[in-house]
């Protein structure tokens, strides 16, 4: 069930790979960031998904490590937002995450600490019970506070934290940017479904050298 389908030697023409499958799916319509408007989100880096100790162990998950941190450092020069979420449970607030999976990440497990590889210094940080980050928290607030209309998705998991909260945003009105070689889950299969559904109707999907490169060009105009 577990495949690493993104390595350090492999993500760069696996990303194109993906992009090319999916094309069919998306309008491949033109795109250009505002960057003061922009926010990224890094959904649950978290030692829970990252050590290959633990049972829920995503082996594509430190190969896209390098690709956020470069898309952070472009972002943040640009006057763009970083926002990173954790994933933290309690028995109340758990509801099916706890049936489903029969286990929680509690605040306790040393697991549940951001990665510090991808942790940026004073940003914030909103703390979730379920896959969609906006889902009683204060994300959508924090957004609008910052004037934020796009945002771009990045972290784990591909299919369901990171899925259910690209559905999510476009509900509520952000335009959404879905990063291909940004997110990971478990599997080739899972991953690809995701970008597939969500290519079609709710989010662009983007490589993080294609982000990177808008930026660049729209900073010259």
């Amino acid at each position: 069930m577990k495949e690493a389908y993104y390595t350090k030697e492999t993500i760069l023409s696996q990303g194109k790979v993906f992009k090319n499958e999916i094309i069919k799916f998306h309008k491949n319509k033109s795109w250009k960031l505002e960057p003061e408007k922009t926010a990224l989100l890094i959904l649950d880096m978290q030692g829970f998904f990252l050590d290959k100790n633990s049972h829920a162990y995503v082996p594509s998950a430190k190969s896209i490590i390098p690709k956020i941190k470069d898309l952070s450092s472009s972002l943040l020069n640009s006057g763009s937002n970083i926002i990173f979420t954790k994933h933290i449970n309690t028995i109340e607030n758990s509801q099916n995450m706890r049936t489903w999976w029969r286990d929680i990440l509690t605040k306790s497990n040393k697991l549940s600490e951001i990665n510090k590889d991808v942790l940026i210094e004073n940003s914030p940080i909103i703390i979730k019970s379920q896959y969609d980050a906006f889902y009683n928290t204060d994300l959508e607030k924090t957004l609008l506070n910052k004037g934020i209309s796009q945002i771009i998705i990045s972290g784990v998991m591909t299919h369901l934290c990171c899925e259910t909260t690209a559905r999510s945003a476009f509900i509520r009105g952000f335009d959404v940017f879905f990063g291909i070689d940004l997110t990971a889950t478990y599997n080739r299969n899972f991953h690809l479904s995701s970008l597939i559904n969500l290519s079609h109707g709710f989010a662009t999907p983007v490589l993080c050298d294609d982000i990177i490169s808008n930026l660049k060009m729209h900073s010259h105009n």
